[in-house]
């Protein structure tokens, strides 16, 4: 098995303040403190004679490649990244950081989404990436306009009920 992976894709370059921040302190906690924990653990595994058969060792070795990687993709995508902070100059279209309340017309049934940077999803609590497909589609939409999305489970039809920007519920 090789090391090779291919090149994900082309992701925009954009993020709120708040997910700038988290990167730059998951960067800082994994160089600064996590990195020189399994540097010290490694070597005292490796302290420990044969390697070849040295569980510790393996492990550890493992888990330095992924802080490593983790580090060097970190360190590429923050001076790459423009942090988006203002409100734009229509505040009742979808764009960038609009927190949107849509309702499936055909289910009646309403979800409300965040649109953030590929780079700070979390589906848990709403936040989709602008490059999603139910972002696309929303984008530049505006109170009480419809929209088609195609979604994996197929096409779904949605109503914009509500369009609001700020860090309420961050």
């Amino acid at each position: 098995m090789s090391r090779w992976r291919p090149p994900a894709e082309k992701s925009t370059a954009l993020i709120t303040r708040g997910g700038h921040d988290r990167l730059k302190s998951e960067l800082d906690e994994l160089w600064r403190v996590k990195r020189p924990e399994v540097v010290k653990a490694l070597a005292a595994a490796a302290a420990e004679g044969d390697r070849s058969e040295n569980a510790e060792y393996t492990y550890r070795k493992k888990q330095l490649g992924e802080i490593d990687r983790r580090v060097r993709y970190l360190s590429k995508r923050l001076p790459s990244l423009r942090i988006v902070d203002t409100v734009p100059t229509d505040p009742e279209a979808v764009f960038f950081g609009a927190r949107v309340e849509v309702e499936n017309i055909a289910s009646g049934e309403s979800q409300r989404y965040r649109i953030v940077g590929p780079d700070e999803t979390d589906a848990r609590a709403g936040w989709i990436s602008i490059d999603s497909p139910l972002a696309r589609a929303m984008l530049k939409k505006r109170l009480d306009d419809e929209f088609e999305a195609m979604l994996p489970g197929g096409a779904a039809r949605f109503v914009i009920v509500d369009v609001s920007y700020g860090d309420a519920g961050a």
